[in-house]
């Protein structure tokens, strides 16, 4: 089973390629945009939702919070949503005989890496969940085990004034 430092760095690594997939997106688009400028209008495809999920996927790396990796987990499955969305816009675009097929390639490519960036990192935010739940649940138990031996210490001394108890049949006596 994986630790929560490894899923953490893992996470991490998506996060910052997903940020690259978005810029590497958006640059592609504005490229595709200048170069149908005369041409044709902008179409469907040119942006991407991975720039927003990569810099929620660092939140959640640096945070570990349960609000956090919610907000990162409807990020990622809203980029897997728009990246599936952009993928068949553009692969409709690229059914034309006047379109430009290297960049709807190279978008669809982009749209490809992330798709699979944003279902690895849905993935790794639910084992971090499970571990982060975990690490608490064994904290709370441990805290609890401390707490439960220290009321008994108290209640030990507090009746006996540091002398130790015998009970024969309720009733308490002193020991020598």
């Amino acid at each position: 089973m994986c630790s929560s430092r490894k899923i953490l760095w893992s996470l991490l690594l998506l996060s910052v390629v997903e940020v690259g997939l978005g810029v590497a997106s958006i640059v592609l688009g504005a490229v595709g945009i200048s170069w149908v400028r005369g041409d044709h209008k902008p179409q469907q495809g040119d942006a991407s939702p991975f720039l927003v999920c990569g810099m929620c996927g660092m939140l959640c790396a640096r945070k570990r919070t349960g609000l956090i990796m919610i907000l990162f987990s409807a990020c990622c499955i809203c980029g897997l949503i728009g990246g599936i969305l952009n993928f068949q816009f553009v692969r409709a675009l690229n059914k034309r005989p006047d379109s430009m097929h290297s960049i709807h390639l190279a978008a669809m490519t982009l749209a490809c890496l992330g798709i699979s960036s944003c279902t690895l990192s849905t993935w790794l935010t639910c084992r971090l969940a499970s571990s982060e739940q975990q690490r608490m649940f064994l904290e709370r138990e441990h805290s609890l085990h401390h707490s439960h031996e220290m009321t008994e210490k108290e209640i030990l001394d507090n009746s006996s004034n540091g002398i130790p108890q015998i009970s024969y049949n309720g009733h308490t006596t002193a020991s020598p």
